[in-house]
């Protein structure tokens, strides 16, 4: 089955995608055991790694060999300046982003012994965008447009300027909270959490709980993340339950991200004609490989590693 949407037109000098959303620094923890309440135990390993929904799908389509745009805001500190660096080793383009006087978001991960993690986080309200900051030029930049679901009013404005001059969107959505309704009448491709679907249509069970946002939204295509699982789609009334790739797993923290980077760039490689099943499985590949290391980025693959997986099954 084809995917029933085509791509934005190529803008001259433009970027085959944009990413407006979150990028942080995360402290990576590995820890034996998730710890209980008054307890002690010895960290196994602390790391920085680079971080963020937006940042982190935008790293993955530069991996795989597509041209890359982040929108975002950091912080003028050391960490800010190493969240920075480490998109631009990536040769993803952060002309549109500034830098603003407040610490770099950061979140604290724990990783336990069962390949389970726990999110902290703390971000600075100074470095969210409102929607007068959205430059309409900017996000529609590209072939397609990703937003994250966080600082709702910009992502809203930036997925309608999108939509309007004929630029794809997708959403990266892992939370209900106000304005998400209005977001997401702006998206043409919804890809959630696995939780997601089932919080915000108050449906049991994850496919009925898609079939619930297909019918509100009418987008091209519903996906829920289900992790080892692979994930599940609905696409013009047909479900399509993708299995996931076996790998050594160390860290999960980024494998959703990395799942809609992939999805974006075989979506570009195999342009209007591009199947779904394809598309979904290419995904999965590049969100499993992404957990054989430490941290949102470090593993995500080269598109010979996906291809060489992909081979293999």
């Amino acid at each position: 089955m084809e995917l029933p949407i085509a791509l934005g037109r190529i803008v001259p000098r433009g970027f085959d995608v944009v990413g407006f959303g979150l990028n942080t620094i995360d402290l990576m923890t590995v820890v034996a055991q998730y710890p209980e309440p008054d307890s002690k135990q010895e960290i196994a390993a602390i790391l920085e790694r680079p971080g963020g929904q937006a940042a982190t799908a935008m790293t993955a389509c530069a991996r795989l060999g597509w041209s890359a745009r982040y929108v975002g805001r950091f912080g003028n500190d050391a960490r800010g300046l190493l969240a920075r660096a480490c998109l631009k080793e990536e040769g993803v383009d952060l002309s549109a982003c500034e830098d603003v006087s407040a610490p770099q978001p950061v979140s604290l991960v724990l990783v336990d012994g069962e390949e389970r993690r726990t999110v902290l986080w703390s971000r600075s309200p100074l470095v969210d965008m409102d929607a007068s900051d959205v430059d309409p030029d900017v996000v529609t930049s590209g072939r397609v447009l990703l937003v994250d679901g966080h600082q709702i009013a910009a992502a809203t404005r930036a997925a309608a300027c999108a939509r309007r001059s004929g630029v794809a969107t997708i959403i990266d959505v892992d939370r209900v909270q106000p304005g998400t309704e209005n977001l997401l009448a702006h998206i043409d491709l919804i890809i959630a959490a696995r939780t997601f679907p089932e919080a915000f249509t108050g449906v049991s069970g994850v496919g009925a709980a898609l079939a619930a946002l297909a019918r509100r939204f009418q987008p091209a295509l519903v996906c829920a993340t289900l992790g080892q699982e692979g994930s599940l789609a609905l696409v013009a009334g047909t479900e399509i339950h993708t299995p996931g790739f076996r790998v050594p797993v160390v860290d999960t923290t980024g494998a959703g991200d990395a799942f809609r980077g992939g999805f974006i760039a075989r979506w570009l490689a195999g342009g209007d004609r591009a199947h779904v099943e394809d598309v979904l499985t290419y995904a999965n590949a590049v969100a499993a490989l992404k957990c054989r290391a430490l941290g949102a980025r470090t593993a995500i693959p080269r598109r010979a590693e996906v291809e060489q997986l992909l081979a293999s099954v």
